[in-house]
């Protein structure tokens, strides 16, 4: 009797799994199986190599905690968190480019009045920063209610979460658009700064000869009634590393001039269907 082939065996696996309840649970299930065959045949994977992936995996979960999530980490270093993104958030013609969301977010951000600042702790390294804009409809038209959920490192390249020196919720805030659909947020400008390079996302850039630095950048996540929300960021155009951006997430469109101490951006959202 012959052996049995990898083409066989992987046939054997996908059996397995044909009669999930789930039919979506089954459809990805089943997908990954075939990418990862597919991938160990590819490159010739040695048991080696494997059980190094092993390891790496449970070193990654192991560093998660409520504080920090290699997962994510290691998601948006391969470009897979930006790609997640393009796939759900792609938009009509004419709305705001999504970009990553990134392992810093915190629920629950402090609600702040309209030209309200987001800087806590203040340092003598900031730059300030107002930002100003309407969210907009397709048609041009301002959306009032619209929220803009924003956050973003201190000057010293840290989020609040991440540094002991740093009150609980420092530079993050929650807007509410008028009927005018205008906001004012005051800031500092943005720094560029280097994702967690102490974990295993960390090491696998540095192996392969890659940096882990991002641009400066505001984050948001824009949402309205009736509208689909955008998770997007706004990058300064004099920042280092837009062209080498860690985790992919840079887009032409949310490079803003903030030299004079002001960002202008108009976030444009799309109706839901």
């Amino acid at each position: 009797m012959a052996n049995i082939t990898p083409a066989q065996h992987l046939e054997e696996v996908l059996d397995r799994y044909r009669d999930s309840p789930n039919p979506r649970l089954a459809e990805i299930t089943t997908a990954a199986i075939r990418h990862l065959h597919a991938f160990v045949e590819e490159v010739s994977l040695t048991r080696e190599e494997w059980f190094t992936g092993i390891k790496t995996l449970t070193a990654i979960g192991q560093l998660c905690d409520e504080k920090r999530q290699e997962f994510i980490l290691l998601s948006d270093t391969l470009g897979v968190s930006m790609l997640v993104e393009m796939i759900n958030q792609a938009g009509a013609e004419g709305t705001t480019e999504p970009t990553v969301f990134g392992p810093f977010h915190v629920d629950d951000a402090p609600r702040c009045a309209m030209g309200e600042s987001i800087v806590i702790d203040p340092s003598d390294a900031d730059r300030p920063l107002v930002l100003t804009g309407r969210i907009l409809d397709l048609d041009g038209q301002p959306i009032g209610g619209a929220e803009l959920d924003v956050w973003q490192t201190a000057s010293d390249g840290t989020y609040d979460v991440q540094s002991d020196d740093q009150t609980p919720m420092n530079m993050r805030g929650v807007f509410t658009t008028g009927l005018d659909g205008r906001y004012e947020i005051h800031s500092v400008r943005p720094v560029a700064y280097p994702i967690p390079g102490d974990g295993p996302a960390g090491a696998l850039l540095f192996a392969n000869g890659r940096h882990n630095w991002r641009p400066g950048h505001v984050h948001f996540v824009v949402s309205a009634p009736g509208y689909k929300s955008v998770i997007t960021h706004l990058f300064d155009a004099e920042s280092e590393y837009l062209d080498s951006d860690a985790v992919f997430g840079v887009r032409e469109s949310l490079i803003i001039d903030m030299s004079d101490g002001t960002c202008d951006f108009d976030f444009v959202l799309e109706p839901e269907t």
